[in-house]
């Protein structure tokens, strides 16, 4: 990314969109644990779930991944490998898409570091796989986390 592109601090703009979202989702490793944060913004706000966010123009998934790391933990990640892509629509009461966000799925490694919650991380827990079954509530989360778990065992 170069020190010109300009990152997208506008959040209403994402709100019901003409477009879909690229946003990137950050599968943070340390052992057998992974990161989940608690959201402070809309969509599923409160729940548990991975940090991530929107990619800004001129920034690879990567980059996004280790930006969005650093934003919402303070940690620094190496990332490893893109695990999918999810789709995550939220509509409104009436059915109107109020979000839609394409969400690139990037495994990482943190191996050292405290996570300290800024941007839009409320708090922040390493889990390991079965516990996150218990903390989240959207099932992507809990299957991308387990893909990711799945892959990693197998190299």
């Amino acid at each position: 990314m170069t020190e010109t592109t300009p990152i997208v601090t506008d959040r209403a703009a994402r709100e019901y969109p003409d477009r879909p979202w690229v946003g990137v989702g950050v599968i943070i490793w340390r052992g057998d644990r992974v990161l989940l944060i608690r959201r402070g913004r809309p969509p599923r706000m409160g729940h548990w779930s991975l940090p991530g966010g929107a990619q800004s123009v001129g920034e690879t998934v990567f980059e996004t991944a280790v930006r969005e790391a650093l934003e919402e933990t303070g940690l620094q990640v190496v990332p490893t490998e893109v695990v999918t892509v999810v789709d995550s629509i939220t509509p409104d009461e009436t059915g109107r898409v109020h979000y839609h966000y394409t969400i690139v799925e990037v495994a990482a490694e943190c191996p050292e570091g405290e996570a300290v919650c800024a941007d839009d991380a409320l708090e922040a827990v390493w889990a390991t796989v079965e516990e996150v079954g218990e903390l989240t509530e959207w099932d992507q989360t809990q299957r991308v986390i387990r893909l990711s778990a799945e892959r990693r065992q197998a190299r």
